[in-house]
């Protein structure tokens, strides 16, 4: 993934809290990160720094049903026909596009089986300065109960290509491509995941130096650990923060190539 970040692509995080300065005090503990308010013209709108390089942003949570979440940017170069195609091939739009000052241009939308994702249209703000290094992002997943249906949604209204490949054996997991490169996953939620009533979602992955001690040091700042396991593609753990919000971290194997 380059920048600037290929249509379809994954360019931007931003975690809604129901408590930023919290956030804002776990993550920058857990990542090293600095918090940069944006003024009272943002809505409590900020950015989360590190290395003085813009890795994520974070404000209020605004929708009381989801909490505290992370939500995902995909790249367009027109969010008004991303919103138009996000309808024709049966998902919703939450939030028309809306221009954000000089920044961009963004809109909130669910695919068919209620995934939340967003779509930025870049201005001033054209997405990470950092990532795929310790400290930053490295990584979105969906988790949804109907693979085949995504693929046709993300493709039509993103123009990602997929790509299905083996982990484990017999586990699935589709690549999504943006640009000719690999920009996201997309995983069939397993059935022991639904009876712990896990619901469609784009999961976000920040790489660490040592996805262990990371997952460790959350716990003991407050985090719930939920998963902690080797794959293919490095040891990752998922965890919730304190505020409830889910995220992953890993510790990306350098030699692996999917």
């Amino acid at each position: 993934m380059t920048e600037p970040f290929a249509p379809g692509a994954p360019l931007w995080v931003d975690l809604g809290t129901t408590d930023v300065k919290g956030a804002a005090a776990f993550y920058g503990s857990l990542f090293g990160w600095t918090h940069e308010d944006l003024g009272p013209d943002a809505g409590g709108y900020g950015m989360f720094k590190f290395e003085g390089k813009d890795v994520a942003g974070v404000g209020p949570a605004t929708d009381t049903a989801r909490g505290t979440s992370w939500s995902t940017y995909f790249a367009t170069t027109d969010a008004g026909d991303t919103a138009r195609k996000v309808e024709e091939h049966g998902g919703k739009i939450v939030m028309e596009p809306l221009q954000v000052f000089d920044s961009g241009t963004t809109a909130v939308f669910t695919d068919p089986h209620g995934a939340f994702f967003q779509a930025w249209q870049p201005g001033q703000m054209r997405g990470f300065q950092m990532f795929r290094v310790p400290g930053s992002f490295s990584w979105v997943e969906l988790m949804t109960p109907d693979v085949d249906t995504a693929k046709t949604f993300y493709r039509e209204v993103l123009g990602l290509t997929t790509r299905d490949i083996h982990m484990d054996g017999e586990l699935m997991y589709t690549l999504l491509q943006a640009g000719g490169e690999s920009a996201a996953g997309m995983m069939k939620i397993a059935p022991e995941m639904v009876a712990m009533g896990m619901q469609p979602h784009w999961s976000v992955y920040f790489e660490v130096d040592d996805a262990d001690a990371s997952a460790d040091k959350a716990v003991r700042l407050g985090a719930t650990e939920i998963l902690r396991q080797d794959s293919p593609a490095g040891r990752f753990a998922v965890l919730t923060d304190p505020q409830g919000g889910g995220f992953s971290i890993i510790k990306t194997d350098p030699d692996y190539t999917p």
